[in-house]
């Protein structure tokens, strides 16, 4: 037996871009998080189902749809960064890829305090959503440059946390000069 943790790192890096999954087939920044891991095996599963059955029409539906979910948010978090005045650096900072790193490992504890304040206080994210590790990269950048607070301040203000609702559908609230 082989006890090489990086056998499958060459089967993972030959993956065809398809198989990719944040929210396009193509893109380019996703990670080996665990969700890129569920929609990758939910991915497998469908390409195993003969195309003209219902089950492999509802796990199109559920890939699309997760896909769409993970665009929304993504824009939802662009559009705070432009706000902010990061319109030049706004994909850079959204960008995680394998090879990213966090930047201070003292910042840990406080980025993921910000994300949990911003998923249970805002609407930045869906009701269902899992809070994802891609995130926490992007909070940690935005530790470094000493906007986090303004990010959770402009996301309160622009997707307010209202109970029993999910505004995937609606679109960000105008600021308020």
């Amino acid at each position: 037996s082989n006890n090489n943790p990086y056998t499958l790192f060459g089967a993972t890096l030959a993956r065809d871009e398809e198989q990719n999954l944040w929210s396009t087939p193509h893109d380019v920044t996703h990670t080996e998080a665990d969700d890129d891991r569920v929609l990758y095996n939910m991915i497998v599963v469908r390409n195993q189902l003969d195309k003209d059955s219902e089950e492999w029409q509802k796990l199109n539906y559920d890939i699309y749809t997760l896909r769409q979910t993970r665009k929304e948010v993504r824009s939802r978090w662009k559009h705070i960064l432009e706000d902010l005045g990061f319109q030049k650096e706004a994909d850079s900072l959204l960008s995680v890829t394998k090879l990213s790193i966090i930047s201070d490992s003292q910042n840990m504890s406080k980025a993921r305090d910000i994300l949990l304040k911003l998923s249970e206080e805002t609407n930045i994210f869906p009701t269902s959503w899992e809070l994802s590790e891609r995130y926490l990269f992007v909070v940690d950048r935005l530790i470094a440059l000493d906007a986090a607070d303004e990010f959770f301040k402009m996301a309160s203000v622009v997707y307010p946390k209202r109970p029993g609702r999910d505004q995937l559908d609606e679109g960000p609230r105008p600021l308020q000069s």
